[in-house]
């Protein structure tokens, strides 16, 4: 294949040829009026049709298809960039840490698939613009057309016929020389992509398998004159105030490039008179192929930080020995000092605490293709919901998001593209020995990983954001990723290094500067400290967010305010990995692992994000992760005394606008403006002010003080008024048994006994299981359904992975099968009946079918009204200890579609999950409470609830009321949830189901594989349980 051999794809040290050096991101225009204009004509874009050949191993690939005579113009026709498995080739393919060719065949780290792996070839037919053509000179430095692209995983690249180069790595930019191969008038660039790879061994992230060109193909011209590499390094002084901006060109030909600094200040503030200060302006000479430097000195630099992005611009104006303008290049730089003082990481002298999130490149339309819309939304809902870190988990991402977190300001870990999880998974598990692993000590896996690490900090070194370096991923330990930290460490001495693998391999413990683990509990990580004070501590994966999770992360955010060595962690993760694809019947859903017929899968493995997939919305997760994050706390001491701390490092309280609000039953009916000025990293206490109190009037009502700060300005991410943070404190009304004086009426049957009232009248059967019926203004309110106990929820991700369904089992046999008959099919099961002087009671014994068994009362207090208080009760059998949940489940009729409640929301709440919940009146849809989790699971949870309404179109329904309920409405079931997979295999609705309970346990979140619901968060059975709520008709 034109002096190319194929053999080179299974070789570990051959990852490249003829490839161009690595270099920084910037951008090259012909003049500043092309970089205002945002397009450059030293750049030809190669995005679009291509054509293209699909093969399912390289056995069956096109052979000479690269021959300039070769004629590839009938072949079918692809988009660049994407992946082939998004445009109707293969499938994608899902797996955690299985490498994906298991389903076929058996090798060993190096070696690549045969059997299947599929091979894409394409073919681009172009023209050289006119622009482009005739730039060469008679020189070393001549001009010359360059050729850039990004591709998974392995590429060979022809142009007309000639062999170019070939690379691996499929997460940097790759450049190839391509001038002495073009010819006048159409040319033939060809490209062979290779699935897997033997570099494949070391890109076994927890991802989607894709594979072909998937990042913007462009050709660019280099001009006689060229920065072939820009170096943009400001620093600062111990004491802050003097900066130092050093500028280093790798220069392509002689001439002079001209330097000009201008101050920004914070881009994300929204202002329209915005303008750039020249502050300081220096030339440096260009000599080809050497570096060239200049610098100069800021006195008084605006610091750069996630709290206030304060920004330079640097205009470079290159110039050739002739004095001709050849190169325009803006950069932006930030004045921000990283470093480790006293074994704890400062920016800018202050302790950081890194509130962050691991963010895969998705998009459930393209795949590992986001668009520039959906990268902004996904910084916009960070920056809204207090986010203020990225660890690019676990590759370098589209150098758009680097930009983007420098102008927003979100702080990042950029993680080199390294993971070979699969490997010493097996050898831990006993599988294989330890010359399986990967890279490990092996000379041959050297060059490759040294080379990732040097491209990734090529590209990205001249961005603020990042403060920290990473190896990679889940790798094990061992000498050669210790040297990549190294490398890292000698070519920036202004970052720190991290990796989390030497927690599994510890040889090399120097490999990283702080301690990094994945899911520790809080109270292991401060017991690793207490024993292991060297280093400061990090969660570089915490509170794992599959499904309905998170819960308890609060216990991480707290540890950050009482122990200065644990410095925050990175949610796992920001995304639901899923793509779009049709059921059956030709509609639109969202998939996970196994939903394309892809062998081998981990499943729904895929969906931990805080944001769903399909339109990025945030999960109702996000609501418990925003005030987690918050850097404003507000607790109440009394009452009316509060203290307010600001966590931020570097903003007072006064930026924000702060206000007093007050509920009364949840509505709001006072607001005042509050002038609160604490300093960063400092707090004060406050009293409310006298007008608020005075506001408070009514004494039959509830009142709740809210403390609320928003934004100030406009900010390109949202709008003045938007709350960053709030504090809320509860004036608890005392709740007293429910009493009515109107007349009730008991008539008691043979078969049954009526209860009737005003406007009502309830039928509680002999025979059968409970109440089956309430009619309320003539209308049947219970659809052929008898309200029961209930003790089951819909097994979330995390109770499936710590086993709850297994261990709880006997509860969900209990609710479904739950009966007033002990032993014998025609026992007497009449419930007993009292009547008392305002309302009558009925009480029910019911036997659950557990082991051993196990009974509780349900009595239902009939008041002349239509209200039914309804009590239920119940032993603690020792050997069945705690259930998922203590309630009742009523089922009404479908059409009563509305919800609405005083208590916590408007996202579902949980024990362990309420901490950002707002005390307030909601409504939504009863649909609208399925969460959008992948695979169906419990959800639509609220706690703290003093009442809820499901009403039909009408107004009309049920009112359910009580002390700090736990309630649902939900279209289903928990166990016509439980058996649905997906969405679509739900059944058609027929009911509204409600759950009212005295408490479900929390959803827990320290991982989704066996960590088990804090036990504080679970129900207490240490003493008779008992539970009360009442409702009625409306």
């Amino acid at each position: 294949m034109s002096n190319f051999d194929s053999n080179i794809i299974k070789n570990p040290e051959i990852f490249e040829q003829n490839r161009i050096a690595a270099h920084s991101d910037h951008v090259c225009y012909k003049n500043e009026l092309e970089k205002i204009k945002g397009k450059s004509s030293l750049r030809y874009d190669m995005n679009g049709l291509w054509k293209f050949a699909y093969a399912k191993n390289q056995s069956l690939a096109p052979c000479g298809f690269e021959a300039a005579d070769y004629d590839c113009k009938n072949w079918d026709e692809i988009r660049v960039p994407a992946h082939i498995q998004m445009e109707g080739y293969d499938v994608p393919i899902y797996t955690n840490t299985t490498y994906p060719w298991e389903a076929d065949e058996s090798i060993k780290p190096g070696e690549v698939p045969e059997i299947f792996n599929p091979v894409a070839s394409y073919v681009k037919y172009f023209t050289i613009p006119e622009n482009m053509k005739n730039k060469r000179v008679c020189n070393s430095s001549a001009a010359s057309d360059v050729y850039k692209r990004q591709v998974e995983s392995g590429f060979a690249l022809w142009l007309n016929g000639h062999y170019v180069g070939y690379s691996e790595d499929t997460f940097d930019p790759s450049d190839f020389e391509l001038t002495d191969y073009i010819v006048e008038g159409e040319n033939k660039l060809a490209v062979r992509v290779w699935k897997w790879t033997s570099s494949s061994w070391c890109e076994d992230q927890d991802f989607y398998r894709f594979s072909g060109i998937f990042r913007d193909v462009f050709l660019y011209a280099v001009p006689c004159a060229h920065v072939e590499d820009l170096s943009v390094v400001p620093t600062l002084n111990d004491t802050f105030d003097e900066g130092t901006l050093s500028v280093s060109i790798k220069a392509d030909g002689d001439g002079i490039a001209s330097v000009k600094l201008y101050e920004l200040g914070d881009l994300s503030v929204e202002k329209y008179d915005r303008a750039k200060l020249l502050l300081e302006e220096f030339d440096i000479e260009l000599r080809n192929k050497e570096i060239c430097e200049g610098s100069c000195n800021v006195k008084n630099p605006l610091l750069w930080s996630a709290e206030k992005p304060n920004l330079y611009e640097v205009k470079i104006i290159v110039k050739d020995t002739h004095g001709n303008e050849t190169e325009f290049i803006s950069q932006l730089a930030g004045f921000r000092r990283f470093e480790m003082v006293d074994g704890l990481m400062k920016l800018n002298g202050k302790r950081i605490v890194f509130k962050g999130v691991n963010r895969h490149e998705f998009s459930s339309i393209t795949g590992r293709v986001p668009n520039r819309d959906e990268v902004i939304k996904d910084i916009v809902t960070m920056k809204k919901n207090n986010i203020n870190a990225i660890r690019t988990s676990h590759y370098p991402d589209d150098s758009m998001l680097y930009k983007l977190c420098d102008i927003y300001g979100i702080y990042m870990i950029a993680e080199n593209n390294l993971e070979s999880h699969g490997t010493w998974e097996a050898y831990n598990k006993g599988y294989v020995d330890l010359d399986f692993v990967v890279p490990k000590d092996k000379p041959q896996w050297r060059e490759m990983m040294l080379d990732r690490a040097n491209s990734c900090y090529q590209r990205d070194k001249n961005h603020p954001a990042i403060l920290i370096w990473s190896c990679g991923n889940e790798s094990f330990g061992g000498k050669t990723i210790y040297e990549m930290s190294q490398l890292f460490r000698q070519l920036d001495k202004h970052r720190l290094v991290h990796y989390e693998g030497v927690f599994s391999d510890r040889s090399y413990n120097d490999t990283s500067d702080m301690e990094s683990q994945m899911y520790t509990p809080a109270a292991g990580i401060e017991k690793f400290l207490a024993e292991h004070p060297e280093k400061p501590f990090i969660c570089c994966e915490y509170t794992h967010a599959m499904g309905n999770s998170c819960g308890a992360m609060h216990k991480y955010t707290e540890l950050t305010d009482r122990e200065p060595r644990y410095q925050g962690g990175f949610i796992w993760d920001y995304i639901d990995q899923s793509i779009y694809k049709k059921d059956r019947y030709g509609k639109w859903f969202l998939t996970y692992g196994g939903d394309f017929g892809d062998r081998p899968t981990d499943g729904d493995f895929s969906g931990n994000g805080i944001c769903y997939g399909g339109e990025r919305e945030a999960s109702p997760k996000m609501q418990e992760v925003k005030f987690n994050y918050q850097n404003i706390s507000v607790d109440f001491d009394s009452d009316y005394i509060f203290t307010v701390t600001n966590k931020n490092l570097f903003v007072n309280t006064s930026v924000f606008d702060a206000f007093a609000i007050l509920l009364a039953d949840g509505e709001e009916v006072y607001r005042t403006k509050l002038q609160i000025s604490v300093p960063p990293m400092d707090r004060a206490s406050y009293e409310v002010p006298v007008t608020l109190k005075n506001s408070m009037i009514d004494v039959e009502k509830e009142y709740c003080i809210v403390v609320s700060f928003v934004l100030k300005e406009n900010t390109i991410w949202e709008k003045a008024g938007y709350e960053i943070a709030f504090g809320q404190h509860m004036i608890k009304k005392p709740v007293s048994e429910y009493s009515c004086d109107k007349s009730v009426e008991l008539v008691v049957g043979n078969g049954n006994i009526l209860v009737r009232g005003e406007n009502f009248k309830a039928l509680f059967s002999r025979m059968n299981l409970g109440m089956v019926s309430y009619v309320y203004g003539g209308v049947e309110m219970l659809p052929n359904t008898i309200p029961l106990p209930n003790f089951w929820r819909t097994p979330t991700n995390n109770d499936s992975g710590n086993m709850m369904p297994q261990r709880y089992a006997q509860w969900k046999i209990a609710s479904m099968y739950v009966t007033t008959r002990q032993d014998q099919r025609f026992a007497d099961t009449s419930p007993r009946v009292d009547k008392n002087d305002n309302n009558i009671a009925i009480t029910y014994t019911y036997f659950m079918p557990t082991t051993p068994q196990s009974s509780c009362e349900v009595t239902y207090r009939v008041f002349g009204d239509g209200t039914i208080e309804t009590t239920l009760s119940y032993d603690p059998v020792k050997e069945l200890g705690d259930m998922p949940e203590f309630g009742m489940m009523f089922k009404l009729d479908a059409d009563y579609d509305t919800v609405k409640w005083y208590g916590l929301g408007p996202q579902e709440t949980y024990e362990d999950r309420q901490h950002g919940g707002k005390y307030g009146v909601y409504e939504n849809k009863v649909a609208d409470n399925i969460a959008e989790y992948l695979v169906p699971q419990e959800s639509g949870n609220k706690c703290r609830v003093r009442y809820a309404k499901v009403m039909d179109k009408k107004g009309r329904g049920m009112l359910f009321f009580g002390d700090e309920l736990s309630f649902s409405a939900l279209p289903y079931t928990p166990h016509e949830l439980e058996n649905a997979a997906h969405h679509f295999e739900l059944p058609p609705v027929h009911y509204t189901v409600v759950r009212v309970a005295k408490k479900q346990m929390g959803v827990g979140g320290d991982d989704s594989w066996g960590s088990h619901t804090h036990p504080e968060y679970l129900l207490d059975v240490s003493e008779k349980m008992e539970f009360t709520f009442c409702f009625r008709g409306i």
